[in-house]
């Protein structure tokens, strides 16, 4: 349960950095950074009557077919929740309080700003094995039947949006919108790793056994023990190798230093685990 609320919250908060962009910079500005929210500031040029709000909502459901036939009915489910709420969330705002147009003169500023801040949030809803809709379920399929990383997939399936735009918008416009997907793929893609960042730790120690309890019962980890020989030594000594985040490893790393500071530790970045505890295999 606390699990369930906690990935519901993230999800939540990825949706309202996606859509604060949306509402406060790439409509008023006419910037179409790719995504099913530029195709709708394209398709509002035409039809300014119906909000974008409501445009995106229509244009997410023939993708949502597609992502329970490839992705799973649990993916599925997910992104049909996320994305009527980033839809809601932008219509919403723009109900509440419309915004006419732009607060600021610096387009490149607001367009580095809204791609960035809506990236992030874009990778906190990936992390919970969902997507805020549209051509995001058309990467996360490119993603999983192909190998090609998130952050590519959604340049893939954006940039044709973003070079429409310049059609509607403007030569300028376009240009924008285009250098927009390119920064939202690798914003997208940095995001990611941090988040996904785990340390492989290996230990050996004159306490290994104390080691082995501690990460098992405190820390709540697996670990993977073999025997090694010392080469100046010649002794046979246990060695502890596991997977922690990074606050896991400061605790252990701290316990380590107080039963033995002479133990051998070391550590290695892991971009993405998977199996129980850590990533699911998707």
């Amino acid at each position: 349960m606390k699990k369930k609320i906690k990935e519901c919250v993230l999800i939540n908060l990825g949706l309202l950095l996606v859509a604060l962009p949306i509402y406060l910079i790439l409509v008023p500005n006419r910037l179409a950074p790719g995504g099913i929210s530029g195709l709708a500031i394209v398709v509002n040029n035409f039809l300014p009557n119906i909000p974008v709000g409501v445009l995106m909502m229509t244009s997410d459901m023939i993708l949502f077919i597609l992502g329970f036939i490839f992705i799973g009915a649990e993916f599925g489910a997910k992104t049909i929740c996320s994305s009527f709420t980033l839809s809601g969330m932008v219509y919403l705002l723009q109900k509440i309080h419309p915004i006419s147009k732009p607060f600021s003169n610096d387009i490149l500023t607001q367009l580095i700003f809204a791609t960035c801040m809506s990236a992030v949030g874009m990778a906190i809803v990936f992390q919970q094995n969902a997507c805020t809709g549209g051509t995001d379920i058309l990467a996360k399929i490119l993603n999983k039947y192909f190998g090609i990383n998130l952050g590519k997939a959604v340049l893939m399936c954006d940039i044709i949006i973003a070079i429409s735009s310049g059609f509607v918008f403007g030569i300028e416009s376009g240009m924008y919108g285009i250098l927009g997907v390119f920064l939202n793929g690798i914003v997208i893609d940095k995001v990611i790793q941090n988040l996904t960042m785990n340390k492989e730790v290996v230990i050996v120690s004159n306490n290994s056994d104390y080691i082995k309890e501690y990460i098992v019962s405190q820390l709540e980890r697996g670990a993977t023990i073999y025997t090694a020989k010392g080469a100046f030594t010649n002794e046979d000594k246990e060695v502890i190798r596991t997977i922690l985040g990074r606050k896991e490893f400061i605790k252990l790393k701290k316990y380590i230093k107080s039963i033995d500071e002479n133990a051998f530790i070391t550590v290695n970045q892991v971009h993405e685990t998977f199996g129980e505890g850590f990533l699911n295999i998707v």
